[in-house]
């Protein structure tokens, strides 16, 4: 009877703070991503199904024992899932924040890929050495103004830092598209996820930056979600 009685008030709880508007994969600690299960904590973005089409285009142009490069990795929900998925892959996931670090480093730890996978507190390319055959990134993209219209379970509950992509929501894609070109082998990808209305914008920059076979991809849901190019071979 004692434990049916921890059982309920536990059971009160959880409805109490979900009417509060804290998120549901807060609340349970888990949100399944390319059908693996990821710890989330309040420190690090809830994965998104929209990131998934990320995931399967960067795996479709991945050859086995390639490396990644994962910037803004948050959870590490995008490079965990790439060296579950992938043939013999390494990588590194860099992030601003030390406590999403953590927590990406514990999912890789459940999954099964720390062996394979590094983490490193940086800002963007800070602290990831050498050339990447690949660079992936879910930077945060919302712009500022645009953050107080959003739902409070997103703009209340999830780190301020993780959506924040400045005046326009550009201003980490500015910063990712040339300078990814001198930390890429020949021949090397970078695909990076867009919000849905920054498609014209982001392949511009992949363009000016002398990108080849820059093309843009949309999600399950019929919405740009990630835009890629390879960089040039001499």
């Amino acid at each position: 009877m004692h434990d049916e009685m921890e059982e309920a008030d536990r059971y009160m709880e959880l409805v109490l703070r979900r009417a509060r508007r804290i998120p549901l994969q807060q609340l349970t600690g888990e949100q399944y991503f390319m059908g693996l299960p990821f710890l989330v904590t309040e420190d690090v973005l809830i994965p998104r199904m929209d990131t998934e089409t990320l995931v399967q285009e960067a795996l479709a142009r991945l050859s086995p024992g390639q490396r990644v490069l994962d910037l803004c990795t948050g959870s590490g929900c995008i490079l965990i899932s790439l060296l579950k998925l992938g043939d013999g892959l390494s990588g590194t996931g860099t992030d601003a924040s030390q406590a999403a670090l953590e927590t990406a480093r514990e999912n890789a730890r459940r999954l099964g890929v720390l062996e394979t996978a590094e983490f490193v507190c940086g800002d963007l390319f800070s602290g990831a050495e050498g050339t990447w055959d690949m660079i992936v990134s879910n930077p945060p993209y919302i712009a500022s103004g645009q953050i107080p219209e959003l739902m409070e379970e997103v703009r209340a509950h999830e780190p301020r830092m993780a959506l924040d992509g400045g005046a326009d929501g550009l201003a980490f894609y500015r910063r990712i598209v040339p300078r990814a070109q001198f930390h890429l082998r020949e021949g090397g990808w970078l695909l990076v996820e867009i919000g849905a209305d920054q498609a014209e914008d982001v392949t511009s920059m992949f363009v000016d930056s002398k990108y080849e076979e820059v093309r843009t991809v949309r999600d399950l849901g019929g919405n740009d979600r990630v835009v890629m190019g390879r960089k040039r071979i001499v």
